[in-house]
């Protein structure tokens, strides 16, 4: 046998046993995410977009695509899962303070506002997450009255 189908099937056999192995996924109940909408009140055309276009990233409720059983692509998106939740987890939005929170929607509304999210890698994949223009006034506009819920609420000292 060549050495290059040796090498081939060197990989092959390690591709084949990569697939038993896999990062923890990110799959918390849909129940997490309550407060948020209760603190934040949503309309329903925006909680819809949130749970189309950001949660998967933005929350402890990631739905998985089934190529996400392929290793490597799992440890990719899992990565980028992770650093979502990192910095903006809805399902932890109770843990927040006020200023925290209003910090949070202030960055919703730069990072939306910009087009920098949701990411381009996530819509290649999940086209319907691509946000148009009126989807991007819906949450800019709800975002900003959020904003203003919380600069009027009691902060404490």
């Amino acid at each position: 046998m060549k050495n290059s189908k040796k090498i081939l099937l060197i990989l092959l056999i390690v591709f084949v046993v990569a697939q038993f192995f896999g990062p923890e996924k990110n799959e918390g109940s849909t129940e997490s995410l309550t407060a948020f909408f209760e603190d934040t009140k949503p309309p329903e055309i925006v909680k819809a977009i949130l749970t189309e276009s950001c949660f998967d990233c933005h929350s402890n409720t990631t739905r998985y695509p089934w190529y996400n059983n392929i290793t490597p692509v799992n440890y990719w998106m899992a990565e980028h899962v992770k650093h979502g939740t990192k910095h903006f987890n809805v399902s932890n939005w109770d843990n927040n303070s006020i200023k925290r929170k209003d910090h949070k929607i202030e960055e919703l509304i730069e990072m939306v506002e910009d087009k920098e999210m949701p990411l381009a890698s996530y819509t290649w994949t999940n086209t319907e997450a691509n946000l148009t223009d009126a989807q991007i006034q819906d949450i800019l506009n709800w975002a900003k009255q959020v904003r203003t819920v919380y600069a009027l609420a009691p902060r404490p000292e």
